[in-house]
């Protein structure tokens, strides 16, 4: 498949800028694969599709508040900075992104809150982005959740609110590090968890760290010429084994969001089950493909042109992913990380 194949116009009034309350009462598409039947539900209803002994795989990254607005020293000039990943702690040391670029070089000054931290420019990385060393030296994080602000997405167009650093996270967010949240999962509550549980459904965390990346389109029309950037990733041994358990007693896999799949699909033995671990993956998932590991995906509606567009298209397949968005757009869902949810079985 090539680039234009997942090329769809979203009408800007469908793009949600803050995310349905109560968080399980957001529409929910579901999307039969076999029957290839589409159906309008509600999220806090994906109770009925799910067995005792199902695996509910969820991915515990925590969105830390990541947009800095600073000041460039001698000029005063405003400069925003986005954290991308922390390359040495002892040392402060950062990759990020600036706007805008072009005032900021290797050697500049950032000011950040009344002037008591600041960072230092040390390195060019793209035209964007830049590698800063904090003067801090401390815990950056509990100083980010004071100073800093939650990277919302780039097409909710507002200012980001002190209420995003709730809505902007998932309820079992605990590791942190990442910059973007796992959608998918924003639309889960505790009650719903709770229903499950009482159900004998297995709610399991594995951790990818999303980077930027997951909102970039792709610019290459050849996608085998895409190349993916790395993001962190673990699986607990607790995990893989009752992941493992459910295949062999022929229960249902259900991965929530595409960092889940990336996660999982990046992982298998050869014998089609997972391993626990941990390291960086940059596996770009795209029709066709074969998935071994997971049975059902919980997803948003997602950008187009994007990698993860394509890989629910690889989950589902291309026609019939794109009749389901064709309706999403008819019917008024709304898109994108505060948006509805699409179940696919």
């Amino acid at each position: 498949m090539k680039l234009s194949d997942f090329k769809y116009p979203i009408p800007r009034n469908l793009i949600a800028k803050s995310p349905a309350h109560p968080r399980d009462h957001a529409k929910m598409m579901v999307v039969d694969r076999k029957t290839q039947q589409i159906e309008d539900k509600n999220f806090h209803e994906i109770a009925d599709y799910l067995e005792k002994g199902d695996s509910v795989v969820v991915n515990e990254t925590k969105v830390f508040p990541a947009r800095l607005m600073g000041r460039k020293e001698k000029t005063n000039a405003k400069i925003e900075v986005l954290l991308l990943r922390e390359l040495n702690h002892e040392e402060g040391i950062w990759d990020v992104v600036v706007e805008p670029a072009r005032k900021v070089r290797i050697g500049n000054k950032i000011y950040f809150d009344e002037e008591k931290m600041y960072a230092e420019v040390i390195d060019n990385t793209t035209s964007r982005g830049r590698t800063i060393k904090f003067n801090y030296k401390g815990d950056i994080y509990k100083i980010l959740d004071r100073i800093g602000q939650m990277p919302l997405p780039h097409y909710i167009k507002r200012e980001p609110t002190d209420k995003d650093k709730e809505d902007y996270q998932t309820i079992y967010a605990r590791v942190v590090g990442a910059v973007a949240a796992p959608t998918a999962g924003l639309h889960f509550t505790t009650r719903l968890f709770s229903k499950l549980e009482k159900r004998g459904v297995k709610i399991l965390p594995v951790t990818l760290h999303i980077g930027i990346g997951t909102f970039r389109t792709v610019d290459v029309e050849d996608l085998t010429k895409h190349r993916m950037d790395s993001e962190f990733f673990e699986i607990p041994p607790e995990t893989a084994k009752a992941i493992n358990q459910s295949i062999d007693s022929r229960k249902r896999v259900y991965a929530v969001g595409t960092s889940v799949v990336r996660v999982l699909e990046s992982n298998v033995t050869t014998d089609n089950h997972v391993k626990a671990g941990r390291g960086w993956t940059d596996k770009f998932i795209y029709p066709p493909f074969d998935f071994k590991v997971v049975d059902h995906l919980i997803t948003n509606f997602h950008l187009p042109e994007t990698t993860l567009i394509m890989l629910v298209s690889a989950f589902t397949g291309h026609d019939l992913m794109m009749r389901a968005y064709k309706k999403a757009i008819k019917d008024g869902y709304r898109f994108y990380s505060y948006g509805d949810a699409m179940l696919i079985l």
